[in-house]
């Protein structure tokens, strides 16, 4: 049976997904561990502790797999760049772990950049090939950043080039990824091998549509669109917010809204993040009332009631190295509208799991909503080719696939 020791460093997989660093990433650690157990393979999560009053070792994940908790650093939540510094820390915790349990691991698989540092470290240590996975990459969010603060320093640039180095497989999202990966690093295509993420298709199905509004407290008859994901400027909730202003719905009777799921909105002005505020501003500018709402975030557990619930999922991302919620949102029958960009430019399947636009393009985005909206057939028919198209990235598909880059540099 093989032994996996799986790296997150800087976030969770059992975090509560719309914070500030949780999203796809933290959803494919959680249930690539749980179908692997399912699988018979023995995974055991690393991550760093943010919470001296979480349990170290917790056994969430099921089949006999861990979580552990890793003190780096005080326990609370540190900024990335403060992070970095801890990664040390990490490994020596990791690597005292393993040697109380007496524990061997035939591989190493990272995610994120720095977990891919923390890697190579341990890859000295134990002589375990690494296999890594990016998620998002430094030098594709400068490409699209709007301002210097959204810039990535060349800390993590230079971070990821080494992962690069020390990785024997680098597993992409999309064609898209690897593509960026040779031109914007010069990465070596034959340690490559793309393998999208999966879904759970077990808990992400399509459920009727009343039964999901009761469940949510949603009226039957509103009109709702839903955004879900992290709370910054990269997922374009700003152009999702001036699409709906040019949308001008408004019927008393049947109300019109966009649901946007992620952040804390709901804190103190002094506590609130400066997207957040930004976008509470830009509501407010546009007039839009009660046709944006701020839900703030939702346990991963009732994200397909949401999902089912919803006449549409919009995702005006600028850059999404796959896009999970995406993945999600058809995988409950709900169709897609995306921005044309890195993995959204595969996963959607243009005019029949939804539509394609560019991104930072309000205009275009309202035309295809209002489209949408205004034909039910068409949406029913969208939901039900967008439930089917899901069901070929079911985790066990997924899985067996990455399974078998395990067995192959673990033999090597």
């Amino acid at each position: 049976m093989l032994r996996i020791a799986m790296l997150s460093y800087h976030t969770c997989p059992l975090a509560t997904l719309g914070g500030k660093d949780t999203g796809g990433m933290n959803v494919y650690v959680r249930d690539l561990t749980r179908q692997l157990g399912r699988m018979d393979i023995h995974v055991d999560v690393f991550t760093r502790s943010q919470d001296e009053h979480v349990p170290h070792v917790l056994h969430d994940l099921g089949f006999g797999n861990r979580v552990v908790h890793i003190p780096a650093g005080k326990e609370v939540p540190l900024a990335k760049k403060e992070l970095v510094g801890h990664i040390p820390d990490f490994v020596e915790g990791i690597q005292q772990f393993a040697e109380e349990k007496g524990l061997r691991y035939d591989v190493i698989h990272s995610h994120y950049w720095m977990s891919g540092i923390a890697a190579g470290m341990l890859k000295d240590a134990w002589g375990v090939p690494i296999v890594h996975m990016f998620h998002t990459l430094g030098a594709m969010k400068n490409r699209i950043a709007r301002s210097a603060e959204e810039r990535e320093g060349p800390y993590r640039v230079d971070g990821e080039k080494q992962v690069l180095s020390r990785a024997d497989r680098i597993i992409v999202a999309t064609p898209a990824e690897r593509s960026q990966l040779q031109f914007l690093y010069q990465a070596d295509g034959g340690k490559m091998v793309t393998i999208p993420p999966g879904v759970d298709t077990e808990h992400f199905y399509p459920i009727p549509k009343d039964e999901a509004r009761d469940y949510i407290g949603v009226d039957r008859e509103d009109c709702m669109s839903l955004f879900v994901g992290r709370i910054e400027p990269l997922k374009g909730i700003d152009t999702l917010m001036k699409a709906v202003s040019l949308l001008g719905m408004h019927d008393a009777k049947n109300p019109f809204y966009v649901a946007i799921i992620g952040g804390d909105p709901d804190v103190a002005a002094d506590e609130m993040t400066e997207e957040m505020s930004r976008l509470q501003s830009l509501c407010d500018e546009l007039c839009l009332g009660q046709m944006a709402l701020f839900w703030g975030k939702r346990a991963q557990d009732t994200l397909p009631y949401y999902y089912s619930a919803a006449e549409v999922l919009l995702m005006p991302s600028h850059y999404e190295s796959f896009g999970m919620v995406a993945l999600e949102a058809m995988a409950c029958g709900t169709p897609v509208i995306a921005s044309q960009v890195g993995g959204l430019a595969y996963l959607v399947k243009d005019g029949e799991t939804g539509y394609h636009v560019p991104f930072d393009s309000p205009e275009v985005l309202s035309e295809k909503l209002g489209a949408l909206l205004g034909d039910c057939k068409l949406r029913k028919k969208m939901g039900e080719q967008a439930a089917i198209y899901a069901k070929e990235y079911a985790w066990q598909k997924i899985s067996a696939e990455i399974i078998k880059v395990y067995e192959e540099v673990a033999i090597n």
